[in-house]
């Protein structure tokens, strides 16, 4: 499979000081990086985007993530390595992602749950994680974008 953008050249720098901005509010929201790194793996997980699940897995390790947990955020669900504002914000991002075919989205249960582990704050920063994945994941699977290349 091959991008099928051949010049990089035509980038839009306006889009990514744009990106950059949403990255920095993410960030503000004082959530912790390697739950962020889970939740764009398990959304690009969920979307087939090879580029953000190999970009998600590499943050996620250098914010200090085990391999153990790593492998097996598909599952978190059956795995016993998650806390329960993990697996709170995991079924965030999985609702918020899995809209397609009349997915039910995020429940009132899901939110409920959320609130509970996080902050109003720390929600919108969530929120906006997923949404900024979902719109690379859709980026990437376009213009085939391929794992383990150099963004920039």
């Amino acid at each position: 499979m091959q991008n099928r953008l051949k010049d990089k050249d035509t980038d839009n720098p306006d889009v990514w000081k744009a990106v950059g901005h949403l990255q920095k509010a993410i960030a503000a929201g004082g959530v912790d990086p390697r739950l962020l790194a889970l939740v764009h793996l398990r959304a690009s997980q969920i979307n087939g985007c090879s580029a953000c699940v190999h970009a998600a897995a590499a943050a996620a390790r250098k914010a200090g993530e085990t391999d153990e947990r790593l492998h097996t955020v598909a599952a978190w669900r059956e795995a016993p390595f998650f806390t329960g504002a993990e697996r709170a914000a995991l079924a965030l991002a999985e609702a918020a992602t899995r809209l397609q075919d009349g997915a039910e989205g995020v429940t009132d249960e899901i939110w409920e749950e959320a609130g509970a582990h996080f902050t109003e704050r720390q929600i919108g920063s969530l929120n906006l994680e997923i949404a900024l994945t979902n719109f690379f994941n859709r980026i990437n699977r376009t213009i085939k974008e391929p794992a383990g290349r150099t963004w920039g």
